[in-house]
């Protein structure tokens, strides 16, 4: 039995490295994957309610299909309004950020007593070639990965992939426990991306609010900048904050009113980050905060952004199924933060 034991042991070592390094070469299928699954969960109880009215199935996937291109064209013509918004304004914003920015850089370096980055302007080199290149690379791999995502969706709606009838056949046996474990994963997935679309939505137009309130330029961007990017759990709100900071020093004389609007977009980003969220969330979703910061690194390393956008769900998948299990409910217990008696 000893030998037995070691031997699986060891076979775990190989393959949980073999595993993740899998999960990192085949990204390109991995990310739409897991990203179309959880799309797919948010509409399954309309899909049902759907199924229970007499709805053929076809027409309730064309249904969730609309639904989702109408969310995509509202999505893309705030980015069209967004950048015509910033395409009409003032022409001496950029020489004046290009000073102060370059003052800023010139202060640091004497502190410092390093050089940050190439001499010359800024401006210029942020708009040479080979960015301007990686935009369109990144923009390309983007479409890719939109469409591949919106293929395995329809699959998942449409059942040919199947997560109950999955956990059934690979991890869990019975299928009681399968189905069991099916509709608790579906309703914390449903309830962290429903909280989490809530409080993004509300983070980006509170912030675009005191974007508008401050005059500070490009409302319409900087609240669907703080949208989008506070659904990276905990680093998001950090980048949004600091990004706005920066942009608010170039615009705004330092004073009393730069420092009002720092104020106001980070008491944002606590309202609805640190105190509503985890209301929202539920003691029952609650996750520890060591596992947070270390499924983001770990996941964002496996799959970038994308990785660390998905990283609590990911999370929370893995613990759901980890508590079905005698030997790993310890594993389980220690990624909610909760004390449990074994």
């Amino acid at each position: 039995m000893d030998k037995i034991r070691t031997t699986n042991l060891l076979l775990l070592v190989i393959v949980v490295p073999l595993v993740f390094y899998l999960l990192k070469i085949l990204s390109f299928i991995f990310i739409p994957l897991v990203f179309s699954m959880f799309i797919a969960l948010l509409f399954l109880p309309l899909m049902r309610w759907l199924g229970k009215k007499g709805v053929p199935k076809f027409l309730s996937i064309i249904i969730v299909i609309l639904l989702i291109l109408s969310g995509m064209a509202i999505t893309a013509e705030l980015i069209h309004l967004s950048s015509k918004q910033i395409m009409s304004s003032d022409s001496t914003f950029f020489p004046e950020a290009e000073i102060k920015i370059r003052g800023l850089k010139d202060s640091l370096e004497a502190f410092f007593g390093v050089q940050l980055g190439k001499n010359g302007s800024i401006m210029a080199q942020l708009a040479e070639t080979k960015n301007i290149g990686s935009v369109v690379g990144f923009l390309g791999s983007f479409i890719s990965m939109a469409l591949t995502t919106a293929f395995f969706t329809v699959l998942w709606l449409a059942e040919s992939i199947n997560v109950q009838k999955l956990l059934h056949v690979t991890l869990l046996k019975r299928k009681h426990t399968a189905v069991k474990t099916f509709l608790k994963i579906e309703n914390d997935l449903i309830t962290f991306i429903k909280v989490k679309f809530l409080v993004s939505l509300g983070t980006g137009i509170f912030t675009g609010l005191a974007c508008l309130y401050f005059d500070v330029s490009f409302p319409i961007f900087w609240g669907l900048f703080a949208f989008v990017i506070n659904f990276v759990q905990m680093i998001g709100s950090f980048i949004s904050v600091i990004s706005l900071t920066i942009f608010a020093f170039v615009e705004l004389d330092p004073s009393s009113t730069l420092f009002f609007f720092i104020l106001a977009i980070t008491l944002v980003q606590v309202i609805f980050g640190s105190i509503l969220e985890p209301i929202f969330m539920g003691k029952s979703f609650s996750i520890n905060i060591i596992a947070v910061l270390v499924m983001l690194m770990f996941w964002g390393y496996i799959w970038g952004i994308a990785g660390m956008i998905m990283s609590i769900p990911i999370t929370v998948f893995l613990k759901i199924i980890l508590e079905q299990f005698p030997n790993t409910k310890i594993v389980a217990s220690l990624l909610s933060g909760k004390n449990q008696d074994f």
